[in-house]
């Protein structure tokens, strides 16, 4: 997303995935001076019109919120995945 007046970039959101089965948002990210004004909505928008339009029903989609995010993601459908699953990354020494 870009700022109309100059095309400075201030948000982004991304669908990685492999073409198939499973699929994750990541970076979805506004940057500082403008967050709390709709445009994370605005970008989370986009990406479920693209997962609607392109990604098989069947498909696991999925994202790792960080919180208050999560409020966010939830408008458009996602849930917690606990207790059944969690969240895990690895954390390299």
């Amino acid at each position: 997303m870009r700022k109309e007046s100059t095309g400075e970039l201030i948000g982004m959101g991304r669908i990685v995935g492999d073409g198939g089965t499973s699929y994750q948002v990541v970076d979805v990210a506004v940057a500082a001076e403008f967050q709390g004004k709709g445009f994370g909505k605005k970008i989370m928008m986009e990406l479920m019109l693209y997962i609607q339009k392109y990604i098989d029903p069947l498909a696991y989609v999925s994202l790792i919120a960080v919180c208050p995010a999560n409020k966010l993601y939830e408008q458009f459908g996602f849930v917690e995945t606990s207790p059944k699953s969690i969240g895990m990354y690895f954390k390299r020494s």
